[in-house]
């Protein structure tokens, strides 16, 4: 069978052929080429067969503006926004308290539950629990001193960074525990202190120490008018001094180091700054006996003329505006689940 072909002269007319593509043709391959679901139904009934339809221009829009108001009151709340400031005169209490915390390797041996350094955490938090009179301060130390905060009435400052201190805050390459370091960082703090108010230190530890001139350092802080209690933690029988990275420490010779409490070296030490010593246990005997020697000037706090702005925070304004969309949002489709 011959086919018969017709081409187009240069006249421009128009050529025939057998399989030539009609318009209607056309928009069947275009409604192909959009999905399997344009062969079966029209544009117009789509949004019913798969409940999904365009936005117009003004839902498109609304929902732009609603997402970018969220977005800008999370910012704002982000921001802390605060107004109405209160001037408030300042109260010195009479009683300051510095704690100097042993953080070396030693405190990390486990003959107290949890760990000598756990334990120390415990008795602090129950020291701010107890303290109604002396305002606190927090320093660690073991090659090197660290202030966690000065000399505050804000305790809660001291009981927030409690979690975090740990011996890895210590240099691992520097062993053993300084307490001189410390105690002269204690001693430019409670410097900038009243003369007439009442300081202390509290030294909790397990008594590890190498230095010899300790006892001098203590009474020469005390003939300042510094008083040193000792609170010891651990125990007589001690323990192995685990390592940074498993295992336990070992000496020159291959030998593990074994840590145990020098309760008689403390005693000797809060001796010589005029101070108590007491051994840490799970009852609140020592907290209230080292409470009571801090608590040596019984007249109520004193009044400054130093004055601080308090501000009243508002963040919580554009956090409930911003509540409120989104319940609006998460509304929307349980109505709509339940008309369908």
């Amino acid at each position: 069978m011959t086919a018969v072909f017709t081409s187009s002269n240069h006249s421009g007319s128009s050529a025939s052929w057998p399989y030539s593509r009609s318009p209607t043709g056309s928009s069947a391959a275009q409604r192909a080429a959009q999905g399997p679901l344009h062969r079966y139904a029209d544009p117009h009934l789509l949004p019913h067969l798969t409940g999904t339809r365009d936005l117009r221009t003004t839902e498109r829009w609304g929902r732009y503006l609603s997402w970018s108001l969220l977005w800008a009151l999370l910012l704002v709340a982000m921001a802390g926004p605060r107004w109405d400031a209160t001037d408030v005169r300042l109260f010195h209490p009479g009683n300051n308290l510095l704690i100097l915390l042993d953080i070396s390797r030693s405190m990390q041996v486990a003959d107290v539950t949890p760990n000598r350094l756990g334990r120390a955490r415990h008795e602090i938090s129950d020291l701010i629990r107890k303290n109604r009179e002396a305002r606190l301060g927090l320093i660690v130390f073991a090659s090197v001193p660290h202030v966690i905060s000065p000399i505050t009435e804000d305790t809660q400052t001291i009981l927030n960074a409690l979690p975090a201190v740990s011996s890895e805050l210590a240099n691992p390459n520097l062993q053993g525990s300084r307490v001189g370091a410390a105690l002269a960082r204690a001693e430019l703090l409670l410097a900038g202190l009243p003369e007439d108010s009442a300081r202390s230190i509290l030294l909790i530890s397990d008594g590890d120490f190498e230095e010899p001139d300790l006892p001098e350092q203590f009474a020469r802080l005390a003939s300042q008018g510094i008083r040193i209690h000792t609170l010891g933690i651990g125990t007589a029988e001690g323990g192995l001094v685990p390592g940074p990275a498993g295992g336990v420490i070992r000496d020159l010779s291959g030998e593990p180091v074994r840590s145990s409490l020098d309760a008689v070296l403390l005693a000797r030490l809060a001796e010589a700054g005029a101070g108590i010593h007491r051994i840490a246990d799970y009852r609140d005997s020592d907290s209230d006996a080292i409470l009571r020697a801090v608590s040596v000037l019984r007249q109520p706090p004193k009044s400054s003329d130093e004055r601080t702005r308090v501000w009243n925070e508002r963040y919580w304004i554009p956090v409930v505006l911003l509540m409120l969309l989104l319940l609006s949002r998460f509304r929307a489709p349980m109505r709509r689940r339940s008309s369908s």
